[in-house]
């Protein structure tokens, strides 16, 4: 059972369907993205919501999640009554039949601990999906197979989340540890529901490409500053509508998903005042000064600087980084066609889906606490980022014992010789490539060095 719920490391809250036909294949200069409407929200309803609200209505019985986790010392959101003692990662929830269960909640992704403090809306860097023990199609049928005999009450509550597992478990495997399937989850979900209604199907409705493509977990206190959602920039219109998107997950019918997303304009108001946690060391603020000069004169243009920021797509003739993300947007055209059709896309505040051949410069804000970098997580340091000789080609970390790099701004990490098991960061892989992005090339050592101190006062 502990193995099923191992489930709770997918990237339920940002499904991104970056699967689309590509409107124009061979742009030249960046893209503006203007803005869309958004819903107005309480931030602290939003932030209630996000961590005991019940937008995935089903999971594993209660008293089962007590037996395979027990009471955790370390309940860093100090939440009460049912939710007491259950790790920040889920939420105690209570069934359309009555029955408590416990849920995977969105901060599985959104969230992560670093020297023992749980910083919110961090993207989740450590998530492993290689082993095939975070979703496990036979231990989700022995367990429903076991309710089904002693608890016709609890498999009620639990089936809607059992049925998914057995069916999507097998094909959300990475290469390695410390990227996300968001992407994948997202189409096979699709691929399994009805667009209008969200019921759902054991038998797949669309053709699923076999590629699993990696990548980062993006920030949400950049949420606030951006026009379009996703590494592409592709998630348009009410930003609620995506937020919610992990409601597919365990969703009965689109009657569910109406009342869920009454809650995330609050959610989204909430997200919009996270602000990036402070470098917690001393700066030199003689050399950030020059480091800000270098940034403007180099940067900005694409990032922004401070409350400014352009929203600007960047064509893969400038970027030239890793294209599988992108490219998979044209050719499975089947997935945008899924969403721009469905439930989502409809009402008096829709979402749609609008494809670009290259990726979104993202806001800085707090870049020092994102490492790994890049959409797929393929750069260890911000110092290997602004100098591409630095990148390693095989990279790994202790899991067991994360350590953060303070001064080259990234995780600790070994270089290592030749590819070797999940834990190697192997950037031959597809999908894992680090290259690309040689804005920082030119820059002396002295410069990167001035660039990166300013980069922590962000």
């Amino acid at each position: 059972m502990k193995k099923i719920f191992t489930l709770v490391s997918f990237a339920l809250c940002c499904l991104a369907f970056n699967r689309v036909t590509i409107q124009n294949p061979n742009p030249e200069e960046p893209e503006y993205i203007p803005p869309s409407p958004q819903r107005d929200g309480d931030p602290k309803i939003g932030y209630e919501y996000l961590i005991t609200g019940d937008y995935l209505k089903s999971g594993i019985p209660f008293s089962y999640y007590k037996l395979a986790y027990g009471k955790r010392n370390s309940e860093y959101l100090k939440r009460d009554s049912l939710n007491e003692g259950i790790s920040y990662e889920f939420t105690a929830v209570k069934a359309s039949n009555g029955e408590i269960v416990v849920a995977p909640n969105c901060l599985q992704c959104h969230a992560q601990v670093i020297d023992n403090k749980l910083i919110m809306g961090l993207g989740n860097s450590t998530v492993d999906f290689t082993s095939g023990e975070r979703v496990n199609a036979s231990n989700a049928a022995i367990a429903e197979s076991f309710l089904k005999k002693t608890s016709r009450k609890k498999y009620e509550a639990a089936e809607p989340f059992l049925k998914v597992v057995k069916v999507v478990s097998k094909q959300l495997r990475t290469q390695v540890r410390g990227v996300n399937t968001a992407d994948r989850l997202a189409a096979l979900l699709a691929a399994h529901r009805n667009p209008q209604t969200f019921r759902w199907s054991d038998t797949a409705m669309m053709d699923i490409p076999e590629q699993v493509i990696p990548s980062d977990v993006p920030a949400w206190w950049l949420v606030k500053k951006k026009h379009g959602l996703f590494y592409n920039g592709f998630g348009r219109g009410d930003f609620g509508r995506f937020l919610m998107a992990s409601n597919l997950l365990t969703v009965t019918d689109t009657s569910e998903s109406n009342e869920v997303d009454t809650h995330f304009n609050n959610v989204l108001a909430y997200l919009k005042t996270i602000e990036p946690p402070k470098y917690p060391y001393s700066i030199n603020q003689s050399l950030a000064k020059e480091g800000g000069i270098i940034f403007v004169q180099n940067c900005s243009k694409c990032h922004g600087n401070g409350d400014e920021y352009p929203n600007l797509l960047i064509p893969e003739s400038i970027i030239k980084t890793d294209s599988f993300l992108y490219k998979s947007n044209y050719q499975n055209p089947q997935f945008v066609d899924w969403f721009n059709n469905s439930w989502f896309a409809q009402g008096d505040h829709p979402a749609k889906l609008v494809p670009y051949n290259g990726y979104m410069a993202p806001p800085l804000d707090g870049v020092w606490i994102t490492a790994p970098y890049f959409h797929n997580g393929s750069v260890p340091t911000l110092e290997a980022v602004l100098n591409s000789k630095e990148r390693p080609q095989y990279w790994s970390r202790n899991y067991k014992k994360l350590e953060y790099d303070y001064q080259k701004v990234g995780w600790k990490y070994s270089v290592d010789k030749k590819p070797g098991g999940s834990t190697v960061y192997n950037t031959d892989l597809p999908g894992y490539g680090n290259y690309g992005h040689y804005f920082g090339d030119h820059l002396t050592n002295k410069e990167r060095k001035a660039v990166i101190e300013y980069l922590k006062t962000l």
